[in-house]
């Protein structure tokens, strides 16, 4: 099977069995400009990542994003586009927002939040997962509870063991989504954020979740499994 035919496979079945609120979207880092697809469309328009992946999601537009169109400077730092900025890594950035009683308690879920190198990324890809252009970093997908919970069987079929999901109520679709399964290797299911359910229109009864692409293969095998299990409270 080629790339494309099990890139189209993948997102059918993801697609199926969780119900998805839109494309399951491939989300691909350039460390440098080589590794852009020749021909492929460069996003002119300043606007959050999380807003990109809505672009894939929803529109299935496919298409990279250098940082000068990067308009949120926390997911910029988290992708590995830009540095830390002094208000963010202060506290002073979400505490002035009404998020933190105080800047310290700011300042400490920052340190916390998972960020590639600064600089380490050239731009930032985007596509529908049936069509993308390149090979995945991490896949990211919006679904409800009860399909969320057919993800985790899934993940877990195989090897089993636990999901401990990581996230802080901020920068969901960029640091919980899209950094932290690439740093891990690991997938994470987050509650998303006010960020992106505004800028990004995540509908209040879907959760985020991103897969390290590696994985992608073993929780599509399990999806129809577990989903058809004698003891499964999900409908087909």
């Amino acid at each position: 099977m080629s790339s494309k035919d099990q890139y189209a496979h993948y997102s059918s079945i993801l697609r199926e069995f969780l119900h998805l609120g839109g494309s399951p979207v491939a989300i691909g880092f350039a460390h440098d400009a080589k590794d852009i697809p020749e021909g492929f469309e460069e996003l002119s328009e300043n606007m959050r990542h999380c807003q990109m992946v809505g672009l894939a999601r929803d529109e299935e537009r496919s298409f990279f994003a250098r940082r000068e169109v990067h308009s949120c400077a926390g997911g910029a730092w988290s992708l590995g586009l830009a540095p830390l900025t002094k208000s963010l890594e202060s506290g002073e950035f979400y505490f002035k927002l009404g998020k933190f009683e105080s800047a310290s308690s700011c300042k400490r879920t920052i340190a916390n939040v998972p960020a590639l190198a600064s600089g380490s990324v050239h731009a930032t890809m985007y596509a529908p997962l049936g069509s993308a252009p390149f090979a995945p970093a991490v896949v990211v997908l919006t679904a409800e509870p009860a399909f969320m919970l057919k993800l985790a069987q899934a993940y877990l079929f195989k090897f089993g063991g636990r999901i401990e999901s990581s996230f802080a109520g901020i920068q969901s679709v960029c640091a919980d989504a899209a950094t932290f399964p690439y740093m891990s290797g690991k997938v994470n299911i987050s509650l998303g954020c006010d960020g992106s359910r505004k800028f990004s229109s995540i509908a209040k009864e879907y959760m985020v979740a991103g897969m390290p692409f590696e994985v992608v293969s073993e929780i599509v095998a399990a999806l129809p499994v577990v989903c058809g299990a004698p003891g499964s409270s999900t409908p087909l």
